[in-house]
C-alpha cells in the first residue's frame, strides 16, 4: 500500500512538469508520403457511373440474375467492388464504353454489381461466392445456371497502365462465353 501511494505522489509532482514542457504535450504527425495517384484516380472516376447500388440485398440481386440467366441461356458474372474503387469504376465503364466488348457481355452474360463496403460488407453474399476478396477489387465471378462459381478472376491481370487491356478482357469473356464451355464437353 505504501509503494502505491509513493508512487501516486511522484506522478501527482511530475505531471506539471510534463504540462510545462510542450514537447511533451505537443505531438506531431508524420508528414503523409502521398504521390497524388489516389487523388487523381478519384477526379478520374469522379463522373464515372456508379453502378453499384449498396441498398440492394445481394443474395437476392444474385437469385434474380440466374433466373434472368437461366431464362435466357447466358451465365451470370458479378463485378464485386463498390463505388469508392476507382478500378473497379474504371472496369465497368471499360466494358460499356467499347461497343464490341459491350455485345459480347450482353449476349453471353447477366452482368451484376454486388457491393461491399465498410458500410455494407455483404459477408453472406461473398460466402456464396467463393469469397472473392482476396484477389483485390473488382474481381469478376462467373456463375454457372445453379449458382455455382464456375471462375473467380482477380481483374489485376487485365489491366494495362492505368486502364484495362482491351485484348485481355475480350480473351476473358470470350473464353467464358456458355458457347466455348459447351465445347469443352
Amino acid at each position: 500500500m505504501k509503494r502505491i501511494l509513493i508512487a501516486t505522489a511522484i506522478m501527482c509532482l511530475a505531471l506539471p512538469l510534463c504540462a510545462q514542457t510542450p514537447a511533451l504535450t505537443t505531438s506531431k504527425k508524420a508528414p503523409k508520403m502521398n504521390n497524388g495517384k489516389g487523388k487523381q484516380e478519384m477526379r478520374e472516376t469522379r463522373n464515372m457511373e456508379k453502378p453499384y447500388d449498396e441498398t440492394i440485398n445481394p443474395m437476392e440481386q444474385i437469385d434474380k440474375a440466374l433466373d434472368e440467366a437461366r431464362a435466357s441461356n447466358r451465365l451470370v458474372i458479378c463485378q464485386v467492388g463498390g463505388n469508392w474503387c476507382p478500378w473497379c469504376l474504371k472496369f465497368n465503364a471499360f466494358i460499356r464504353d467499347n461497343k464490341e466488348l459491350s455485345e459480347l457481355v450482353d449476349k453471353n452474360f447477366v452482368y451484376i454489381h454486388i457491393n461491399t463496403s465498410k458500410e455494407n460488407k455483404n459477408y453472406e453474399a461473398l460466402k456464396r461466392l467463393g469469397n472473392p476478396g482476396r484477389f483485390g477489387y473488382p474481381v469478376l465471378v462467373i456463375l454457372d445456371h445453379e449458382g455455382r462459381v464456375m471462375h473467380i478472376q482477380n481483374s489485376s491481370y487485365l489491366e494495362e497502365d492505368k486502364s484495362y487491356d482491351l485484348k485481355k478482357v475480350m480473351a476473358f469473356f470470350q473464353n467464358w462465353t456458355p458457347e466455348a464451355i459447351e465445347t469443352l464437353k
